[in-house]
């Protein structure tokens, strides 16, 4: 199971933690798997190409995290709501089987 927490305060997002695998097929074959990394890339990529805001990310197999080194910016907040309502309705897709979301208020 990929387990996520995303962590805010004050409303404002501090920092991101992914790791596990699905398991929902064969490695190389786990569309779940493929969809959160899909995800989890394209906003990293995105907050480094197209915001001001400044993100140290850690990477390994099946674990990814990042965290804001500074209060996060307008489009910042937009690219992490887009990550966290795209994981949130994979999540339910699968009825909370293969991947977690929580979203705590630190």
């Amino acid at each position: 199971m990929i387990k996520i927490t995303v962590k805010k305060r004050k409303g404002s997002y501090v920092s991101f933690v992914s790791s596990g695998h699905a398991g929902y097929a064969e490695e190389g074959q786990d569309i779940i798997c493929a969809a959160v990394s899909a995800l989890i890339i394209n906003t990293v990529n995105s907050i480094e190409k197209f915001t001001d805001d400044v993100i140290e990310t850690e990477e390994k197999d099946g674990y990814v995290s990042f965290h804001f080194t500074k209060p996060v910016t307008e489009k910042g907040t937009l690219l992490m709501d887009s990550l966290v309502l795209g994981l949130t309705d994979i999540s339910y897709s699968y009825k909370n089987r293969y991947l977690t979301v929580k979203v705590k208020e630190v």
